[in-house]
């Protein structure tokens, strides 16, 4: 059994909690074979296979980026890619 020291905990939780919140979901459209899966399984509804078959990122404001449809690509199509929020804005 591998014992987890708390400060190896706090790290992968803050990790994983920084992807979260300064990434978007990203598809790779050319391995996607459109089964839906990932829509289904998000809880808000958003139409992430066809977000995948445009080729274009989740950015949907409504999104929780709970990684439900990251998870559950049978083909591991999705993944989550940081995004700055702030690029391109004025002061």
């Amino acid at each position: 059994m591998d014992i987890m020291s708390f400060q190896d905990l706090f790290r992968q939780e803050a990790t994983r909690r920084e992807v979260l919140t300064t990434g978007h979901v990203v598809p790779e459209p050319e391995r996607c074979v459109q089964c839906g899966i990932c829509s289904y399984n998000c809880p808000i509804g958003i139409d992430v296979r066809g977000h995948v078959w445009q080729g274009r990122a989740v950015k949907d404001s409504h999104c929780l980026t709970c990684g439900e449809c990251v998870a559950r690509c049978p083909r591991g199509v999705l993944s989550f890619q940081r995004t700055n929020l702030f690029d391109g804005r004025t002061k």
